[in-house]
C-alpha cells in the first residue's frame, strides 16, 4: 500500500484539510522525522564512500594498489 492509500484509509477527503499528502501523512502519523548522523548528509561524504566502492572495484578486477 503506498502512502496516498494509507492516508486515505485513515482519513478520507484528507485534501480538504491538508495543502500536502506529506503534511496529511506526518499528522496522521504515518510517516516520522528519524534523528540522523549529520554527516551523513553532505553529498562529499556520501559520494566518497561511492568512489572508494568503485575504485575498490576496479582495483579487485583489473589489479593494482591504492595511491595515496
Amino acid at each position: 500500500m503506498n502512502l496516498r492509500e494509507q492516508v486515505e484509509v485513515l482519513l478520507p477527503n484528507w485534501e480538504r484539510w491538508y495543502p500536502s499528502l506529506f503534511d496529511a501523512a506526518s499528522d496522521l502519523g504515518i510517516i516520522k522525522a528519524q534523528v540522523c548522523d549529520p554527516n551523513s548528509l553532505l553529498l562529499t561524504r556520501r559520494h566518497a564512500k561511492v568512489r572508494q566502492r568503485a575504485e575498490d572495484a576496479h582495483r579487485e578486477k583489473w589489479g593494482g594498489t591504492a595511491q595515496d
